[in-house]
């Protein structure tokens, strides 16, 4: 009887946890979602390496957006979402019953297409995350620390006080990051973050990714070949939500496997 007992117990803990290889920040395995009954996505399986940059290319409507606001369940505000399948983040699964949805968004931030700063001053768009997780920090020095790691320390540290929908499009984007590090994330997601910028703040948020993967894992969504191409060491292919293709961005660039991934990247369809 003890022993039948240790093996539910066995099976339900491993239903909870698996363990990822070295290097590896999260996994996705044979995840599927719908939105009630329309699958946007099809067994879909991949693999987010720590402390690099994860692009997911493909044309519109294919399912980018929902799978990486799946990765930290955002989609569980929609009413008529389904899913099946895992998604491992350092080997506990984030669609398993016991999960802390709170906790998941805590330390997978999320950066939006548009740029949305709270209708309040600068340091208090930076301060407020911290505010509503009950962090104990001193607001002063979360404020200097996320701005300097977005990179617009410099350009606001003498209007701190300002509100925060005075600056330009290109630096509420780059508050919007430094807000979302504030909470202290391992993961963030970006949905098309330069999508209403001009070239010169695409290249400024461009510049600040390939920094923030020193000390973060990133996702970034993006309908730019080039950009993909600069700023990811992995890319995803997506098409009418399957994953037709996955690897090295070196790779699916110049020696793409499928036909459907080169006529993409190439502009010959999508």
């Amino acid at each position: 009887m003890i022993k039948k007992i240790l093996e539910i117990l066995k099976e339900d803990c491993e239903c909870a946890y698996k363990g990822l290889p070295k290097g590896m920040k999260m996994r996705v395995d044979d995840f599927d979602l719908w939105y009630g009954k329309t699958q946007a996505i099809t067994s879909v399986n991949m693999n987010i390496q720590k402390n690099k940059v994860t692009a997911i290319i493909g044309p519109s409507g294919c399912g980018k957006s929902t799978l990486i606001r799946s990765f930290n369940r955002m989609n569980d505000t929609i009413p008529t979402v389904r899913t099946e399948g895992h998604v491992w983040l350092d080997g506990y699964d984030i669609y398993d019953d016991t999960a802390d949805c709170v906790e998941i968004r805590r330390k997978v931030g999320m950066v939006f297409q548009k740029p949305n700063p709270f209708p309040f001053s600068i340091a208090n768009n930076i301060y407020y995350g911290c505010q509503v997780n009950g962090m104990d920090v001193a607001k002063d020095e979360v404020v200097e620390r996320c701005l300097k790691q977005a990179a617009i320390w410099e350009e606001v540290k003498d209007r701190l006080s300002e509100n925060a929908l005075s600056l330009s499009g290109g630096q509420q984007q780059r508050l919007c990051i430094a807000r979302a590090l504030a909470i202290e994330p391992e993961v963030i997601l970006m949905d098309e973050p330069c999508s209403a910028l001009d070239p010169i703040a695409t290249a400024k948020i461009e510049d600040l990714i390939n920094e923030l993967k020193k000390d973060y894992t990133v996702v970034i969504v993006t309908h730019n070949m080039q950009q993909a191409a600069r700023v990811s060491d992995y890319t995803a292919y997506m098409y009418l939500g399957e994953l037709i293709e996955f690897g090295k961005t070196k790779q699916i660039f110049e020696n793409p496997r499928e036909e459907s991934t080169e006529k993409y990247i190439t502009g010959r369809f999508g």
